[in-house]
């Protein structure tokens, strides 16, 4: 007699369907161990990132502005420095009417004002220093030139009419401005060329 291999024999159900069912339910277990895994150090790895993020600001924060206290600003007698100059403010005359004796005199529109300082060369090559690329700025915030042409004629230190610098060398010169009576200086904007950015010297107390 024949056994048709499709039909149970005994009573029981022929093995290959159960196999199949377990492989399938194993696979499925299995990938959702590993989701679950997946998401929870994902997790772990967030947290972590964002609570490291914290603490760097708070540091940051606490360092560039320590007690809520804004930072020093420089002032006269404070060595500042932009591109391949360091500058040293160490006076400021103002109220004069003219500058210059006989025939190098010059008469301010209003008053001049004169700030005295130090310029040296930090860099490794020349460089032209410029009364025409500094600036004078007052309480309003208005800008003001400096007047070349009454510097060089009527100050005999002014060093400040395209001096060109060595290396290692310093300067003493004298930038004049041309401003109104009665003005009320903030700061003046010093630069080692008109193309870079500046840096501020305060020049009330």
């Amino acid at each position: 007699m024949h056994t048709n291999p499709q039909q149970p024999q005994h009573g029981y159900p022929p093995p290959h369907p159960p196999t199949v069912i377990v492989q399938k339910r194993g696979g499925g277990c299995l990938k959702a161990v590993l989701i679950g895994t997946a998401v929870l150090v994902g997790l772990v790895f967030l947290g972590a990132v964002l609570g490291g993020g914290s603490d760097k600001t708070g540091e940051t924060t606490a360092a560039s502005a320590p007690d809520g206290e804004e930072p020093k600003r420089a002032g006269i007698g404070d060595v500042v420095k932009d591109g391949k100059f360091s500058f040293k403010v160490t006076k400021v005359e103002k109220g004069l009417s003219q500058v210059g004796e006989g025939f190098t005199i010059s008469k301010a529109q209003g008053k001049y004002v004169l700030i005295h300082l130090t310029v040296k060369n930090i860099g490794d090559e020349a460089q032209m220093f410029h009364d025409s690329s500094q600036k004078l700025i007052d309480a309003k915030g208005r800008e003001f030139d400096a007047d070349s042409g009454a510097a060089v004629l009527g100050l005999k230190d002014s060093n400040a009419f395209l001096n060109n610098i060595n290396p290692g060398n310093a300067v003493k010169g004298i930038l004049l401005f041309d401003v109104p009576e009665n003005i009320k200086l903030k700061a003046v904007e010093l630069h080692d060329s008109i193309f870079s950015d500046g840096v501020t010297v305060t020049l009330t107390r």
